[in-house]
Order: C-alpha cells, then sequence, then structure tokens
C-alpha cells in the first residue's frame, strides 16, 4: 500500500478556504479538517457536544493555532442552521465551501425500528444536508460568490443496504439532491459533489455499526473488499482537498466512490447480516445503546 500519510499537495493549496464540515467533532469530520488546516484552510466545526467540539478543533489546528472555530448545531433544525451560517458570514466571511458529513446511523432490523429511531437518522442526513446546503447556497448566490458543495454518502445509495434503512434513505436523497443542485446551481459558479468512502475506521462509528463479533458479517469487513484493506482517513482526505481546491472546477454532479472496488464486487452492504438470531439483535441493541447513551451525556444541544 502507498504511503498515503504523505501529502501530494502544496502546503497552500487551500489558502483563502473557509471551509464549513457538519458532524466534526468526531469521525471522518474530524480526522479530514485536520488535514485542510495543513493545506491552509480555515476551518468551522459544527456539532452537537461542546466539549468533544473544543478537543476536535484543538487537534486539527495544532500546525497552525486559531484555524478552527466551532458552533454547537443541530443541523435538523433549518432555523438554528440558518443563524450559525449567519453567525460565520457576519464574524469571519464567507463560506467557500460546505461539507455535508453529520449522520446518525445504527445497525437494526427494520421492523424493530421506532417513528423517532427513522425521523433521528433520515432527518440527520437528509434534512441536516440540505438546510446546510440551502443556507449557504442561496448566500453564495445572492452575493455572486462561487461555492463548493461536497456531501460523505455510502455506496448503498446505488445498492440500497438492509438493516440501515433510514441511513441508506436518507443518502439516496442527499445524492439526488446532488445531482439536482449541480444543475440548477452551475451557472452561479457553485459545484455540488459527494463522495461515497467505503470501510473508514472510527470509534464511533464502529461501535454503532460493528458492535459485537457476530455483526462483524456487515460491511465493514476488509476480507470484503478486493484491496483487503479498510480505508484511511488520509486517503479520504486527499480526495476530499482536491475537490475543494481550485483544480477541478469543472467537476460538478458527481458521486465518487472511494471504497477498494467493494461495491463492485458486492456485497458492500450488511446483508450478511440476515443470518443473526433474535439474541444476537438483542446483544447488538445493547451495546449500540450504552454507546448512544454516552454520546448523549456530551451533547449540550
Amino acid at each position: 500500500m502507498a504511503d498515503s500519510s504523505k501529502s501530494i499537495y502544496s502546503p497552500d493549496v487551500l489558502q483563502g478556504k473557509r471551509i464549513l464540515i457538519t458532524g466534526g467533532g468526531t469521525g471522518l469530520g474530524r480526522g479530514v479538517a485536520a488535514h485542510l488546516v495543513q493545506h491552509g484552510a480555515e476551518v468551522h466545526l459544527w456539532g452537537r457536544r461542546q466539549a468533544v467540539l473544543e478537543e476536535a478543533a484543538a487537534q486539527a489546528s495544532a500546525s497552525r493555532p486559531g484555524s478552527v472555530q466551532v458552533q454547537t448545531v443541530d443541523v435538523r433544525r433549518a432555523d438554528l442552521v440558518d443563524a450559525a451560517i449567519a453567525e460565520i458570514w457576519a464574524r469571519y466571511g464567507p463560506l467557500t465551501s460546505v461539507v455535508n458529513n453529520a449522520a446518525a446511523n445504527f445497525i437494526a432490523p427494520t421492523a424493530s425500528l421506532s417513528a423517532r429511531a427513522f425521523e433521528t437518522v433520515s432527518s440527520t442526513v437528509m434534512n441536516g444536508s440540505f438546510n446546510t446546503t440551502h443556507a449557504a447556497g442561496r448566500r453564495w448566490i445572492a452575493e455572486g460568490l462561487p461555492g463548493a458543495v461536497l456531501s460523505m454518502l455510502t455506496t448503498w445509495i446505488w445498492t440500497g443496504s438492509a438493516f440501515v434503512v433510514p441511513s441508506a434513505m436518507g443518502k439516496t436523497a442527499v445524492h439526488a439532491m446532488t445531482m439536482s443542485l449541480a444543475v440548477e446551481w452551475a451557472r452561479y459558479g457553485i459545484r455540488v459533489n459527494a463522495l461515497a468512502p467505503g470501510p473508514i475506521p472510527t470509534d464511533y462509528a464502529w461501535e454503532m455499526l460493528n458492535p459485537t463479533d457476530k455483526s462483524s458479517v456487515g460491511a465493514t469487513q476488509a476480507d470484503q473488499i478486493p484491496m483487503r484493506r479498510v480505508g484511511t482517513v488520509e486517503e479520504l482526505a486527499n480526495l476530499v482537498i482536491f475537490l475543494l481546491s481550485d483544480a477541478c472546477d469543472y467537476l460538478t454532479g458527481e458521486t465518487i466512490a472511494m471504497d477498494g472496488g467493494q461495491k463492485l464486487a458486492g456485497p458492500g452492504t450488511f446483508a450478511g447480516l440476515t443470518t443473526l438470531s433474535d439474541q444476537d439483535w438483542a446483544d447488538i441493541r445493547e451495546r449500540s445503546q450504552l454507546a448512544s447513551a454516552q454520546s448523549k451525556a456530551q451533547r449540550t444541544v
């Protein structure tokens, strides 16, 4: 495997860029943020846990103190999103890019889902991505500014996936938004793209999608990937940097899979979990609820 930790870009390739990452306190958003800062960007992180955001900002801005700002925002609330975007514009200046990364997900038999669970997952992905894109996009249009939107999706947008139906539905909706707005907003100089990374281990996501030994037959396993390994945050960051730079202004409306060939070989889904028993699912639910409770305890909004 090539050394993906060695950047191929100039350290100032994102100089002058102000980039918002939703769901930036943990996981992929947190990991990518540090790489954007290292390449000259000013970064804003959104999430629902102030302490986690502050920790993420300190880590991401280690190479350039003061380059990362944070706000606690529930992206499902359009009014809160609009107010937070307005604050960025007023205090720091216009954003140049939005990375829709906020997500909620867990594996579960669909028949057991409550309406609240479905709403939490699907609205975080779908409503959150639209609210943030809309709040930034209409300001870009009104002010005659170019912009770039990049949404983090999964290959389930093409295949669907059992046991993560709310997430698959929400991310498929954002895929449709990506294609639709790319056409509608191209004349304003606004590019709208998405990435569909394969498995990239992060702490909380792994607890929710692979909580027990028996759940490991799902889509997170390296032996189901033709390259026989999972991806890295560094590899994802390299692609994000390219898409948010000025190097590809003609690219819009595309969702790019970066999954080591998993979706082409199949299955890149959780279809293997159909073999689990009711007791297996009970164990999974218990572990997932524990991880979720620990996360909620840190929220401020």
